[in-house]
Parts: C-alpha cells; structure tokens; sequence
C-alpha cells in the first residue's frame, strides 16, 4: 500500500473509533484520495497540449468516397509531419482496410481542412474509422510531442470516429 493511501486508512479507522460521522468520514477519504493521486493539480489556465482531429465529412464522389478532416495543431510545437494509420470498418464492423491519412506540416495554432478520395469505397458502408496508431509525428525542431496523447478525435458525421 501506498504511504498516502496507508496514511488515509489510518485515518479513517481513527475517525471510525471516535464516533465520527460516517459520511464526513468519507469526505475526507475522498479529499485525501484526491490530494494524494494529483486530481485537480492542474495549475488555473493551464491547457493541455492537443491535436484535433475532426472527421468533419463523407461525400461520394465518382471514384469512392471522399473524406473531409479538419485538423487543428495546438500541441505547442510546430509538426513538420503529421500521418495517422486508420482502420476503416464495414457495416457489418469488419476491417475493410487500413490507410495511411497524411497531413503535412503544420505549425502550432494551425488549423488546416484536408481531403482523401478512398477509391472504390461506398460511403455508406463506412461504420467507423479508428486511428489505429501515428505512422509519423515529427517537429521541425526539437522533440515532437507525444501525439497519441495529445490527440483528440470527433466526428460531425454519423460514422464513428475515434482511438
């Protein structure tokens, strides 16, 4: 056990022996569970670093079907190459293929709209798209972030779209 967690059982059974009220009791459990695994120690203000991905539409188009997504950099680093490994599933959610969806450079507080024509593809037999892994996450210098970390994934369609 955790010195933190061995010090708030402590506690607890010494509250329990001195007829305390059991629900204060768990109010200070819970404040001292907080205290103790860091929730809300996230300075005022402070935002975390994020990759935005928004699947933002599907339109067949006369080759397949194309896929709009609108990407947004504020990771707090400028990307020389950002490329996501994407699964795509069928309507019976079988993995139909896996692509590789590049994005480009992308400079920090950058928001940028990207299209990939998936030849062959009937839209409506996309059920999801999963971001299955980042194929490439490089800065132009220093050290690129953790992008799976940073990334936050939405969809303005009906087509499920996540990690």
């Amino acid at each position: 056990m955790r010195p933190a967690m061995r010090m708030l059982a402590i506690y607890h059974n010494d509250l329990l022996k001195e007829g305390a009220c059991p629900m204060k009791s768990i109010s200070a459990i819970a404040l001292g569970l907080a205290m103790a695994t860091g929730i809300g120690a996230t300075p005022a203000g402070a935002q975390q670093a994020q990759f935005e991905l928004e699947l933002n539409s599907l339109k067949p188009v006369e080759t397949g079907c194309r896929l709009t997504y609108v990407a947004r950099n504020a990771t707090g680093t400028d990307l020389e190459a950002a490329s996501f490994e994407v699964a795509v599933f069928d309507g019976a959610g079988s993995v139909s293929r896996l692509l590789i969806l590049e994005f480009g450079a992308l400079r920090d507080g950058k928001t940028k709209v990207v299209q990939f024509d998936l030849a062959g593809q009937d839209c409506g037999e996309i059920s999801r798209l999963l971001i299955n892994d980042i194929a490439e996450c490089s800065a132009a210098q220093g050290d690129a972030p953790d992008c799976i970390q940073a990334l936050s994934p939405s969809s303005r369609t009906e087509v499920q779209f996540g990690l």
